[in-house]
């Protein structure tokens, strides 16, 4: 096992070091103690250098783990949470608050889906699950052990990327030598501007950072930009009479572009666009929507503005949900044959499954329509291939079948809900004592060696010794 720190505390990496999916991280911090962060499923192309079950297992030792934190609730982060179970770990899950809610909501599908559709297994599950559970609030420490040989302290601060997303600041006291290490895992750390969301702020310091670089080779438009590049892509669509199919995950993704579409509709002039259609073809992303509304007090200080001046972001009237199959169905054959438009934003976000797909299938072949992507599609998944080779008249294969793609297809990237090259460069910058180590995760190869060199060349021009590391040298089996 190759080390971050030549002592410990050392990290090790069980996913996400090599990739932008199944994010697991472990911080030994002694021969028999040791805390997990995230543990998370492989996707796309990540999923494909990996046995599909070899995968799942759980390889590291599970009975040292003092705690699993889960900095949010994507699959690509809580998605191996059964197998850890099923491994022996029996220890608590810290998480934050609105975290803990819609955590057992994710885990539930994701149970539905690749385990069984038996309610009473998965209702056992799920007390489980919710038996481990301990929210957390923000900025404030929890201190795990505290004894003769070790102090070990975790604080939870907000990260920005979906609600009740978090990164994790760990204090690490070693009683014998006294030294103390501070040690910040990254999780997903979001874009400034974000609706609903507070932009994450800086830590005071660390001695190391596993930082995500998911973006770190390249730069978001800003939010004026990116609103203009939406309205734009449902103007077409409301010319042609065409339909725009905006693939998104359940949570975070949605919600945000909700609220988008909330203020396009507010500030348009025109009667099409006050009576343009949005649609949520997602149960989950439905039911995601509603704990987001319950989750209000975690809302940034704009959409509490907006509730107060008597306007409902989540809950609008152009606002239609499709809950079952057979809506699902009779929706896509109105769509696919009428001329009425319309916005349709479906599960999932790189079209690798869910209701999503059957759009596509109906929708690709003809110029009337549009495919909007607004976050990464990831390499190896259809929604990588559809971006890739859409713009030339390409062709993708949704359900083993071979779909011509002649609908429009556009991207608008910032609405991505992961910081981008400036922004991760900013998080380091932005701290009154940056670390002396990083390590880059959660990127592909040339996102980690872009964000290397943009973080080695302001430690330069700063006087600051910096050593940064990739992760794709130090992936685990």
């Amino acid at each position: 096992m190759r080390e971050c720190l030549d002592t410990f505390p050392f990290i090790s990496h069980h996913g996400g070091a090599s990739g932008v999916t199944g994010s697991c991280h472990r911080l030994q911090i002694g021969d028999d103690r040791a805390l997990l962060v995230d543990c998370g499923l492989f996707q796309g192309q990540d999923a494909d250098h990996v046995d599909s079950f070899e995968q799942l297992k759980v390889t590291f030792p599970v009975e040292d783990l003092l705690a699993l934190v889960v900095t949010h609730v994507h699959i690509d982060h809580i998605g191996r949470l059964p197998y850890l179970l099923a491994a022996g770990y029996a220890g608590p899950i810290l998480c934050s608050v609105p975290t803990a809610r819609l955590l057992p909501l994710v885990i539930e599908d994701a149970l539905k889906i690749g385990f069984t559709r038996d309610r009473a297994l998965i209702e056992r599950f799920l007390g489980e699950v919710e038996g481990r559970l301990v929210p957390l609030a923000y900025r404030e420490w929890h201190t795990l052990v505290d004894d003769a040989r070790h102090r070990v302290r975790v604080k939870l601060q907000q990260a920005g990327h979906i609600l009740g997303s978090s990164y994790v600041e760990v204090d690490v006291l070693d009683r014998e030598s006294g030294a103390v290490e501070r040690v910040i895992f990254s999780g997903d750390l979001g874009a400034p501007y974000a609706p609903l969301l507070p932009a994450p702020r800086s830590p005071w310091g660390c001695d190391a950072l596993v930082l995500e670089s998911t973006y770190g080779d390249r730069r978001h438009e800003d939010r004026r930009q990116r609103r203009g590049r939406l309205k734009a892509a449902i103007d077409r669509a409301l010319t042609n009479a065409g339909t725009v199919v905006i693939p998104a995950f359940s949570i975070g993704r949605t919600q945000e572009l909700l609220y988008e579409m909330e203020t396009l509709i507010h500030r348009a002039g025109s009667r099409r666009w006050r009576e343009l259609e949005i649609i949520v073809d997602s149960p989950l992303a439905a039911r995601f929507t509603e704990v987001y509304r319950e989750l209000r007090p975690w809302w940034d200080a704009e959409a509490h503005a907006r509730l107060r001046a008597g306007r409902h972001p989540l809950s609008f009237e152009n606002l239609y949900t499709v809950s079952s199959h057979e809506e699902h169905e009779r929706t896509v054959a109105y769509l696919a044959e009428s001329h009425r438009p319309a916005v349709v934003i479906a599960a999932s976000g790189m079209v690798s499954g869910g209701r999503v797909v059957n759009y596509l299938k109906r929708m690709l072949g003809d110029p009337r329509h549009c495919v909007l992507f607004t976050g990464y599609q990831g390499a190896g998944t259809p929604g990588r291939d559809i971006q890739r080779y859409g713009p030339r008249g390409g062709w993708v294969a949704l359900d083993g079948e071979r779909i011509d793609i002649r609908a429009r297809v556009e991207t608008v990237s910032g609405y991505s809900a992961h910081a981008d090259a400036h922004d991760l460069l900013n998080f380091v910058r932005r701290m009154r004592r940056p670390p002396r180590h990083i390590r880059l995760v959660h990127g592909e190869r040339h996102a980690q060696q872009a964000l290397r060199d943009s973080l080695l060349a302001w430690a330069a021009q700063a006087g600051h010794q910096l050593e940064v590391t990739l992760g794709v040298d130090f992936q685990n089996p």
